[in-house]
C-alpha cells in the first residue's frame, strides 16, 4: 500500500539548550524513512509514531538535537511545537510513501527545515575554512604610502588569528593569487559565486569559503582637532572592509559584514609603507587594524558555530567509509554519525530542488588520522546507495 499526501503548516521549533548565534537563511529539504509496529495498536497510532520516528530523524541531521516531539495523527502534525535544542522552523512536510509490510509501517517523508537567526545547540567540531585574498576596491586611495599589498597582509593576519584564537574554524588560505569574487559580486552573478565557491572548496577540501573587499582606504580632508595631531600634519586614515562567509557545499552565503574604522596615518606622505612590517602593525593605524581582526575572527566564530559539522565521503569500501574530517577537526574515536546521499526531485508543481536523502546506516570513528577518519557501521551492514562525496553529518545523541 503506498499512499502520498502533502502538508504545509509551519511548525514552531522551541530552544531548550542554546548558545548565541546567527543561521544561514537558507531552508534545506531532507528526505528520510520513519518506522512503527502495529502490534496492539491501531495503525493510525502506528502513523503517527512513524511519522514522529522520521521526523526526529530529519531535525537530527539538520543540526537540531531533539528531545521530544508532540503528537502526530493520522499523518499530520496537529500540534504546532515541537520541543528540540534549536531554533527553527519547519515548512513543509511531504508524506512521500507510506507502506505495510506484517505488523510494521514504514514511512517516508521530506521536510523543508528553514533554520532561525536566533539561537542554537552549539557542537565541538571545528569547521574548515579557507580565506581567499581580499580585493582592494579602490586602488588609488593605496597610492600614499604605496599599500597595494594591503588586501595580502590583512587575510594573512586574519588567517594567523584564527588559527591561534578560533575555537570553531581550521583554517588554510590562498592568497597569491586572486578570484573572480569581487567583478561577479559587482555583477550580482550569484550563480557564478556559488560555483567559484564550490570550485574552492573542493580544491581545498573546506567545508566554507571566506571572500572579502577592501572598499576605504582614504585620508579624511582635514585633521581631527579632537586628536591634536593636526600640528604635526598627521591625519587620520579610514579603513572599510566587507567579508562573505559562503558554504562551500551549495555555495549559499551564510554570513556577511561590513566593517569601518580610521586611525593617525604616522608615515612621511611620501614614505612608501611596508604592510608586513612590524613598524607598519605596531603604529596606530595598525593596531586599529588588529583590533578589527579581533572583532572579525569573534564574529566568524558565532557565525560559524551553528553550522553542521559535515564531511563529505572520500572513500567507500565494505562496511566503512572514510571522511574529509580528522583529530584536527575534533573528532574523536566513537564520534557517531549519520550519512546523507544527494539527491534532486521535482515537487508536485514541477519544480526541481535539490537536497539530501537519509541512509539508514549510522557509523562510528574507529581510526583517525589529523585530516580524515574512518567510520564503520557497528552492525557491519553494506552500503547501499552511499557514494563518494556524500556526507557524513555528526549529530547529537
Amino acid at each position: 500500500m503506498t499512499m502520498k499526501t502533502t502538508m504545509h503548516t509551519p511548525i514552531k521549533l522551541l530552544v531548550i539548550i542554546s548558545f548565541l548565534c546567527s543561521f544561514s537563511a537558507n531552508s534545506q529539504w531532507y528526505e528520510t524513512q520513519g518506522h512503527a509496529r502495529t502490534n496492539g495498536i491501531s495503525v493510525e497510532v502506528a502513523r503517527s509514531q512513524a511519522m514522529e520516528n522520521a521526523l526526529k530523524k530529519a531535525l537530527l541531521v539538520s543540526g537540531a538535537s531533539v528531545s521530544s516531539v508532540q503528537q502526530v495523527v493520522n499523518g499530520l502534525l496537529t500540534q504546532d511545537e515541537i520541543s528540540i535544542r534549536a531554533s527553527g522552523s519547519v515548512n513543509s512536510i511531504e508524506l512521500v510513501d507510506e507502506v505495510h509490510s506484517n505488523n510494521l509501517i514504514t514511512v517516508t517523508i521530506r521536510v523543508d527545515i528553514f533554520p532561525q537567526e536566533e539561537k542554537c545547540f552549539a557542537v565541538n567540531f571545528k569547521k574548515s575554512l579557507v580565506l581567499t585574498r581580499s580585493h582592494l576596491i579602490h586602488r588609488e586611495q593605496a597610492n600614499i604610502g604605496e599599500i597595494y599589498g594591503i588586501d595580502k597582509a590583512i587575510m594573512s593576519k586574519l588567517s594567523e588569528q584564527l588559527t591561534q584564537h578560533s575555537t570553531f574554524t581550521k583554517t588554510t588560505s590562498i592568497l597569491n593569487n586572486k578570484t573572480e569574487f569581487s567583478r561577479l559580486n559587482n555583477s550580482l552573478a550569484s550563480d557564478e559565486i556559488a560555483q567559484l565557491t564550490q570550485s574552492l572548496s573542493e580544491r581545498t577540501d573546506s567545508q566554507y569559503v571566506m571572500f572579502s573587499e577592501i572598499t576605504n582606504t582614504s585620508f579624511d580632508t582635514q585633521a581631527t582637532n579632537s586628536w591634536l595631531f593636526w600640528q604635526q600634519g598627521i591625519y587620520p586614515r579610514n579603513f572599510a572592509m566587507s567579508f562573505y562567509l559562503y558554504n562551500g557545499l551549495n555555495g549559499e552565503l551564510v554570513w556577511q559584514e561590513n566593517y569601518q574604522d580610521s586611525a593617525p596615518w604616522t608615515f612621511n606622505k611620501r614614505k612608501k609603507v611596508d604592510v608586513d612590517g612590524s613598524a607598519f602593525w605596531q603604529s596606530d593605524y595598525g593596531v586599529m587594524l588588529n583590533d578589527m581582526i579581533d572583532r572579525v575572527t569573534k564574529d566568524i566564530d558565532e557565525n560559524i558555530m551553528c553550522e553542521l559539522s559535515r564531511g563529505k565521503i572520500i572513500q567507500v569500501q565494505g562496511n566503512q567509509v572514510t571522511i574529509n574530517l580528522g583529530r584536527d577537526h575534533g573528532l574523536k574515536i566513537g564520534d557517531a554519525f549519520s550519512l546523507l546521499h544527494l539527491t534532486n526531485f521535482t515537487n508536485n508543481s514541477g519544480k526541481s530542488y535539490t537536497g539530501f536523502n537519509l541512509s539508514p546506516y549510522k557509523v562510528k570513528i574507529t581510526k583517525l588520522t589529523r585530516q580524515t577518519a574512518i567510520a564503520v557501521t557497528p552492525d557491519g551492514r553494506l552500503f547501499g546507495n552511499i557514494q563518494i562525496d556524500d556526507l557524513a553529518v555528526r549529530y547529537e545523541n
